[in-house]
């Protein structure tokens, strides 16, 4: 702190007019600005200026010239004061000093003592002294506390008044430099001194910017209240430079008018510039001379067989540089406004300022050009113009000065309301111009790259006119222009969806990757060139003009230097230009000397004298051939700083906002290229550059946003590359040209073409709204086609563009588009299918969804078609992922990863199937349809009816989609809920133990009285029933399941399936048996090989969680028997169209069969393990092989299942009564159900107890009198088929044809088709009993009423022992015609 105010406390000799000091003294001043980190991109750039341009200091006695040097390093210094005074603008929250309007942000910035009060009124009674103010009186407590805490304040505020001083230092050394090259340089033409004119224009720009610029700080604020804090701990003491600072900051205020009196020595200067530059300009607005007469084309426009143009070099040269010759203009007029009096300013300024709103001053800073123009220039015309026609009589020109003053004023008046309404149609015309002219070059020079080396200097000229155009539009988007006389806003009208702005992008880019392409053949061109100037210019100087001219030793020795330099120069030879290394900075360095000394007026020799001496060889001048050489000596060791020049698009990072918002606006409208995306990105590896060495933390914050931008580009190219996938899987897309008509809309279709009288082929769509196949055929559906076409072809565009774009590099970052590409056709797939499951009611039916996902894969692998990476393993990845939810039970022995995430898409299907179907929580009226093998709903599960997603093609379109994976959770979610069903009703066996226990006792002793008694005490009979159809359910489920299971590894894997339909035949029939047969078991079960399948899948649900393990289960067929009794029979009617019950009370049937053989298998595997271990080593009471081990199972089982029949049919007979028989019906159909159902009964194991006659005599009529459910709950016996107890089972000598009464036709052959599919199966399945023909032999008797065959069981048969001895009663009724079934 002591060390920085004894800075302040000394006198400054660089700030006193009488500083005799050096210029090499003075940049020690402004290190800090120049900066020593080479590695920056301003010091990158400084560096190039200087040491290849500008060069050593040199002595003014000695050469008699300028040092350049010194102009760029002010020049330098400017862009770091304007950095230093950007970053505290953003510090302060943009603050507004002319109004005085600062934002909370502002006092809390910890720049300014946050006492708002004493700062404003400081700054509004600048420059009064703060001790006149009385500052007591405004805010005593503000005072204290800004007393208490001065020295910190002065700490944050000492390095910005520090800007201050330097602000000073700077507008004094600068004016005298512009001074200095103004008054000794001879001519500053642009083709005759350009590099000196740059220079000196660049310098006079950047004070003009730095000091308006300056303005926008709270500078008055700033020095009072530093000085404030110096007084309070100073003993009331100013700082030593307070005054100085005090007059500095008033006399540009406003700073227009400090700038106005501070360059008006160098106006007629400034003015003769401008008008030399005027041609340059006027060309550049007159877009249809440009085209004619192709000064952007590499070829000539009126001879195109010619492919070299060369009728306006210099022209071309000069429009890369006319982005700077607008500012000039702006500027200049603006300074010094006396110079628009001259009679062709007027012209040029009208052409600038038309096009012109707002004026840059730095990266996103300016200032309303327009406003500006009248508040400072109209004034001085108008004073020009009263002093002309003040002194109209005294000389002639006052009268032309009067006439120029008028227009100029009225010009200025005038041009805002036009630049208002034209500027946007301007430059939107010049855009269009350069699109198609970089278009044109693009093309040519891709087709002719050897030409692309002479025409170097267009190249630059087109990029620089793109470059220029492009900032324009981005600095005037959003611009409001405020109208003095009307004091009102105007908002500019730039259209955000220009699509020339990213063909201007894109053709900038490929233009700069061709030069970079051609880079050598580019530096092998510009050395050859070099080397013939070489000669040229040893020529010219033994010419005898040049030896007349008395050249001093000096001049001489540069000169001579130069040709040294050029015939140094290595001549370029076949492959090894690439590895060429050439540095001419040396060269250049002598050739800026020479400039320096021949432009000088205080040289004995200039530049007219050596035009003069060198011209009238009939060949370009000494002057013409130098500055070509020094511009073509750039092209070997400077190109990549002049492509950077001419086509960096950096600056437009201060804009990135507005560029991210024009790329979505633009990239996918219909105007749109999906190759654009690559300059857009692009684009941001720039932006680094822009970071300033003086502002440290800038690199780190441009660093980001340029992260940011290209992550918030390539989100937006990812949407809409899904976009366009979305669109061509929508059904506007691809599914308008996959239309089927589904079952119910075909019958819709044709019931309403049999009714309507107007042909409906003459229209697209059917009545009921829906397109029919085709349409996309007629002519009014050609938009949607082409418009489907452009999304394709759009689509594999950007796939290609995107594959063959190079990794985008931003400081550390790398961004591989490929990258993003893959994850975002694979994200939108797995996002389309978690989309898709779900319709808007419900599920979505699977064979549906596999028509989707496959409609989607199909577009995938068209984009994979153009790209260089596998996105089908992808694809499987995704469809793995999403089914995949652990191990399959039956196939993987590892235990589940606790990290690993299920599939989602499996398992929401799965829950909707266990929800809605299986538990029918919907109340949909879920009904098992044994004659269709599908489930049936009274009204819609969601959006479809249950047959429509539980049918054999909807399950194996769900093994197709989720694989062994989802079907393996599909069934492990039936397993848990029948295994929680199998609980309860072990539950019940054991609370109803005794009660089961008493009804046995009455069964076997006939006691029906204690039996009725010992009934009523089973607790929750009901509920259990309901559980026992629940689980019928589930495995009429997953056999359904099973089955389509096995049909699609039948068709996809038929080796695996013919090698697991072999292990059936073979298994070992040992008990228990081993955990890998088991295993394989369990596997062929789940593609339903194995012809038992409930049997084994409740076997195994009870293996897996121990159940029937308690005594309690040898009750079981007690308990089932005591079903009989429920009311819910009352309620139970048959269907003949479903060939089940209204109640899925035959899901009962299933549940009983399964659930007694399950048991039974337990409870034998429980026994031989309890037998099984001896001390001496043998197995006591073993079964003696393994076919005994499964006869006794069976036996055991068979046994079991004859006892429930004949305790059930028992109750039935017994709960039978004239009064109450509308039970009876269902329970005896029920009852033949069940021995059709299991494989454990034979037919003859219900005729002890129901006589056929009375089965047939019910099936007859239910099949003769009702197509449909027909619920036979009357009483009257007449229309009973119950007819009477009396007919018993029918007699063998009964007639074979009278006695059967007649059907009709239709019944016959309907029933006469069922039974010959039947007695086909009876003799397949002697032959084998593989899934298939097992499937069709139990479905056969579904078709129609009970087929008594002897042979369809033959093995259970045999073993029975409650079918009594001699022939089987079932052949007498082999010729029987009494009805429509066939008894064999």
């Amino acid at each position: 702190m002591a060390k920085s105010r004894q800075r302040y406390s000394v006198q400054d000799p660089s700030l006193s007019p009488t500083n005799t000091r050096t210029r090499e003294d003075d940049q020690s001043r402004w290190t800090e600005y120049l900066g020593l980190d080479m590695a920056s991109p301003v010091a990158t750039r400084s560096t190039r200026n200087t040491a290849h341009d500008g060069q050593n200091p040199i002595s003014v006695g000695s050469l008699k010239g300028l040092n350049v040097q010194w102009v760029y390093q002010l020049i330098e210094v400017a862009d770091g004061l304007m950095a230093k005074m950007y970053r505290l603008n953003q510090i302060l929250d943009y603050p507004d000093p002319i109004a005085h309007v600062f934002s909370e942000a502002f006092w809390k910035s910890g720049v300014f003592p946050n006492h708002p009060r004493i700062c404003i009124l400081l700054s509004k009674k600048f420059p009064e002294h703060f001790s006149k103010l009385q500052l007591e009186r405004v805010d005593k407590i503000a005072l204290d506390a800004i007393n208490d805490s001065a020295e910190l304040h002065i700490q944050s505020l000492e390095p910005w008044v520090q800007l201050l001083l330097d602000l000073m230092a700077f507008r004094e050394q600068a004016l005298r430099l512009i001074l200095d090259i103004s008054s000794t340089v001879i001519t500053l033409l642009p083709h005759q001194n350009s590099v000196i004119l740059h220079a000196f224009m660049d310098l006079f720009c950047s004070f003009v910017r730095v000091n308006l610029f300056a303005h926008k700080l709270p500078r008055k604020m700033m020095l009072q209240i530093y000085n404030l804090l110096h007084a309070m701990t100073r003993n009331d003491r100013d700082c030593d430079f307070y005054h100085r600072l005090v007059q500095f900051i008033d006399s540009y205020d406003p700073p227009l008018k400090g700038l106005q009196e501070d360059l008006n020595f160098v106006s007629p200067r400034i003015g003769e510039v401008l008008e030399a530059v005027g041609p340059i300009i006027f060309l550049s607005t007159d877009t249809r001379k440009l085209r004619n007469e192709g000064f952007l084309s590499p070829y000539h426009p009126r001879y195109p067989d010619i492919l070299t143009n060369s009728a306006h070099p210099m022209r071309a040269q000069d429009l890369a540089n006319v982005t700077s010759y607008r500012e000039w203009v702006l500027f200049g007029y603006l300074v010094c406004p006396d110079e628009l009096l001259r009679v062709t300013s007027i012209d040029i300024a009208l052409v600038v300022l038309k096009e012109n709103l707002i004026l840059s001053l730095f990266r996103d800073e300016f200032i309303h050009l327009h406003e500006d123009y009248q508040l400072y220039v109209l004034p001085r015309v108008l004073e020009s113009k009263k002093m002309a026609k003040s002194g109209r009589t005294k000389q002639k020109e006052a009268d032309l000065e009067y006439s120029v003053a008028k227009q100029v004023e009225k010009m200025i008046s005038e041009i805002q309301e036009q630049a208002i309404v034209a500027c946007d149609a301007i430059h939107h015309e010049r855009r269009i111009f350069l699109k198609q002219e970089i278009g044109r070059m693009v093309i040519f020079f891709s087709d002719q790259p050897s030409l692309l080396a002479p025409n170097i200097q267009m190249v630059y000229s087109a990029l620089a006119l793109a470059q220029s155009e492009v900032t324009w539009y981005f600095q005037h988007v959003g611009i409001a222009s405020s109208k003095s006389k009307a004091a009102r806003i105007i908002p500019v009208d730039i259209d955000p969806s220009d699509p020339t702005i990213g063909f201007l992008i894109d053709g900038m880019d490929r233009l700069c990757c061709l030069v970079r392409k051609y880079i050598a053949a580019i530096r092998g061109y510009a050395l050859s060139y070099l080397s013939s100037c070489a000669g040229r210019i040893r020529f010219l100087l033994g010419t005898p003009g040049m030896v007349a001219l008395d050249l001093d030793a000096s001049l001489k020795g540069l000169l001579h230097q130069i040709v040294s330099h050029l015939e140094s120069i290595p001549k370029p030879q076949g492959e090894n230009i690439s590895t060429l290394t050439c540095d001419l900075s040396d060269f250049r360095k002598d050739w800026l000397s020479v400039l320096m000394i021949v432009t000088s007026s205080r040289s004995s020799i200039n530049i007219r004298h050596l035009e003069k001496a060198t011209v009238s060889t009939g060949k370009e001048g000494l002057l013409s051939e130098g500055n070509a050489a020094y511009n073509w000596s750039r092209c070997v060791d400077e190109l990549e700083y002049q492509l950077s020049k001419h086509g960096s698009l950096r600056k437009l990072y201060f804009y990135h906002q507005h560029l991210t918002a024009v790329f979505r606006n633009t990239m996918f409208g219909p105007e749109g290229r999906p190759q654009h995306c690559c300059a857009w990105l692009g684009i941001a590896s720039s932006f680094p550059e822009c970071a300033s060495p003086i502002v440290p933390e800038e690199v780190t914050k441009i660093g980001r946003d340029a992260v940011l931008y290209v992550e918030s580009l390539i989100e937006s190219i990812m949407g809409g590359l899904e976009g366009l996938i979305n669109i061509l899987d929508s059904e506007g897309g691809f599914g308008a040209l996959e239309i089927q008509l589904l079952p119910e809309q075909a019958a819709s279709f044709l019931n309403y073409a049999a009714r309507a009288s107007i042909p409906l082929s003459k229209s697209p769509k059917g009545a009921a709204g829906f397109p029919l196949p085709g349409y996309e055929s007629y002519p009014e559906n050609n938009g949607s086609i082409k418009m489907l076409e452009a999304a394709m072809q759009r689509l594999t565009n950007l796939c290609s563009v995107l594959n063959d774009m190079e990794p985008i590099c931003v400081l550390n970052h790398v961004f591989v588009l490929r990258e993003y590409m893959r994850e975002c056709i694979l994200g939108n797939f797995r996002r389309r299918l978690l989309a898709v499951i779900k319709t808007e009611n419900d599920l979505q039916r699977p064979s549906i969804l596999e028509s989707l996902i496959r409609r989607h894969i199909s577009i995938v692998h068209l984009a994979e078609q153009h790209i260089s990476m596998d996105l089908t393993q992808g694809i499987r990845d995704v469809l793995l992922a999403e089914a995949c939810s652990g191990p399959v039970s039956s196939l993987h022995s590892f235990e589940k990863p606790a990290e690993q995430q299920t599939g989602s898409a499996a398992e929401a299907v799965c829950n909707w199937y266990i929800e809605n179907i299986i538990k029918d929580t919907s109340g949909a009226g879920i009904l098992f349809a044994p004659l269709h093998k599908c489930f049936k709903s009274t009204r819609p599960v969601g959006g479809y009816f249950a047959d429509s997603v539980t049918d054999a093609r909807e399950l194996q379109a769900f093994v197709r989609i989720f694989g062994g994976y989802g079907v393996d959770k599909l069934e492990r979610m039936l397993k848990e809920h029948t295994a929680a069903l199998l609980n309860c009703i072990d539950t019940s066996l054991r609370s109803n133990r005794e009660a089961l226990e008493s009804v046995a006792s009455s069964l076997h002793s006939g006691d029906r009285i204690e039996r009725d008694a010992s009934i009523k005490q089973i607790v929750d009979m009901e509920t259990v029933i309901g559980f026992c159809i629940q689980a019928g359910l589930a495995l009429a489920f997953d056999q359904n399941l099973a089955e389509a299971a096995g049909t699609v590894l039948e068709d996809s894997a038929p080796l695996i399936y013919s090698l697991l339909a072999g292990f059936v035949k073979h298994i070992p029939d040992a008990l228990p048996e081993r955990k890998d047969i088991r295993r394989m078991r369990e596997v062929a079960n789940s593609v339903a090989v194995i012809s038992d399948h409930d049997t084994q899948w409740i076997r195994s649900i009870l293996e897996d969680v121990g159940g029937a393990n308690d005594g309690s289960w040898a009750l079981l067929p007690y308990l089932f028997a005591s079903f009989m009794t429920s009311n819910i029979w009352n309620s139970t009617a048959f269907n003949v169209d479903t060939g089940g019950f209204n109640n899925n009370i035959h899901c009962l049937a299933r549940c009983i069969t399964a659930v007694i053989a399950g048991s039974e298998y337990m409870r034998l595997d429980r026994e031989h393990e309890q037998r099984q271990p001896f001390p001496n080593g043998h197995a006591g009471g073993t079964l003696n092989s393994e076919g005994d081990g499964l006869t006794s199972v069976e036996a055991s089982i068979k046994s079991t299942m004859q006892l429930f029949v004949k305790l059930a049919a028992g109750i039935i007979l017994d709960s039978w009564s004239e009064a109450n028989r509308s039970h009876l019906v269902a329970q005896l159909i029920f009852l033949d159900q069940l021995c059709e159902v299991s494989p454990y009964l034979p037919r003859s194991s219900l005729e002890p107890y129901v006589p056929y006659a009375i089965l047939r005599s019910i099936y007859s009529q239910y099949y003769a009198n009702s197509p449909g459910a027909l619920a036979l709950l009357s009483a009257s016996p007449r229309y009973s088929p119950v007819v009477s107890v009396t007919h018993a089972s029918p007699a063998p000598r009964q007639p074979r044809g009278d006695a059967t009464p007649q059907y009709g036709s239709s019944d016959l052959s309907y029933f006469k088709g069922s039974m010959m599919h039947s007695q086909g199966s009876i003799h397949d399945h002697d032959s084998g009993s593989s899934r298939s023909i097992e499937t069709k032999h139990r479905n056969a008797r579904r078709s129609g009423p009970l087929d008594y065959s002897s042979s369809r069981k033959v093995k259970h048969v045999e073993g029975s022992t409650s079918g009594g001895s001699g022939p089987s009663p079932l052949p007498r009724f082999a010729v029987s015609r009494s009805g429509p079934l066939a008894y064999k």
